[in-house]
């Protein structure tokens, strides 16, 4: 795995080895000769902290040894299955797509909607999947992670960088600081792109059987969504889902 190169801000790590590499993007967007190295990195199993236009997530590729090193770190269990983000609708291969959820789609993406779509023939990891065979997706706004995915050509997994119990990081520092108190070390990567604006997490609408169903109300407000979809089920509680 090759070291990152390009200018020296964005070249230039923090830490000793061992630590969690920070590639400095605050004030400029990366261009494919920057991101080879951190496409590299992912496709060798490393895990990375990245912006969306929520928060700052925590993700891998979907390779057994990453998502078993990223549940590890963050110390979840199958009881929230991580969500992907993807280069666009044509690129979630074997997920059976509704009427309704490409509506949603052609409308949100990219953006702060996440659509749980059904997972027909098992293609998808354990790690993705929710107990009734069901796969979260979304294609992200933010410039950086959105050219990033793009360049991947497959999904990035998506949980929030946080300890459990506290706010997602909104900062790439704060990022990286969550990822040194849950343990990690130089198997991540931060791309730092600076402070986001305040954000709710994603809206989540599980499209996998019946009336859509906002299954977490966050940055994109039921009332929007009912722009689309004049019949859509509106969560039943308040959600303590941290952004997946």
């Amino acid at each position: 795995m090759s070291a990152p190169g390009g200018r020296p801000e964005a070249g230039s790590g923090e830490g000793a080895t061992g630590r969690p590499l920070r590639l400095d993007f605050r004030g400029w967007l990366p261009g494919e000769d920057e991101l080879l190295p951190v496409i590299e990195h992912l496709r060798a199993g490393g895990l990375l902290a990245y912006p969306t236009e929520t928060v700052y997530g925590l993700g891998c590729l979907l390779r057994e040894d990453a998502l078993a090193r990223l549940l590890a770190l963050k110390r979840a269990g199958g009881e929230k299955p991580l969500l992907l983000l993807v280069p666009g609708k044509e690129s979630v291969a074997g997920l059976a797509w509704t009427e309704e959820a490409a509506e949603l789609a052609g409308v949100f993406w990219p953006g702060a909607v996440t659509l749980v779509l059904p997972d027909p023939e098992g293609r998808y990891p354990p790690a993705v999947r929710s107990r009734e065979g069901n796969v979260a997706v979304r294609v992200s706004s933010h410039p950086l992670v959105r050219n990033l995915v793009a360049l991947l050509g497959e999904p990035l997994t998506s949980t929030s960088a946080n300890r459990p119990g506290e706010a997602p990081a909104a900062d790439g520092e704060t990022a990286l600081a969550a990822a040194l108190a849950l343990g990690a070390g130089e198997e991540l990567w931060v791309l730092d792109a600076g402070a986001l604006p305040r954000s709710a997490p994603s809206t989540i609408v599980d499209c996998a059987a019946g009336v859509p169903r906002v299954l977490r109300e966050g940055a994109t407000p039921v009332r929007r969504l009912r722009c689309v979809l004049k019949e859509i089920v509106p969560p039943e509680r308040e959600s303590d889902e941290g952004e997946r």
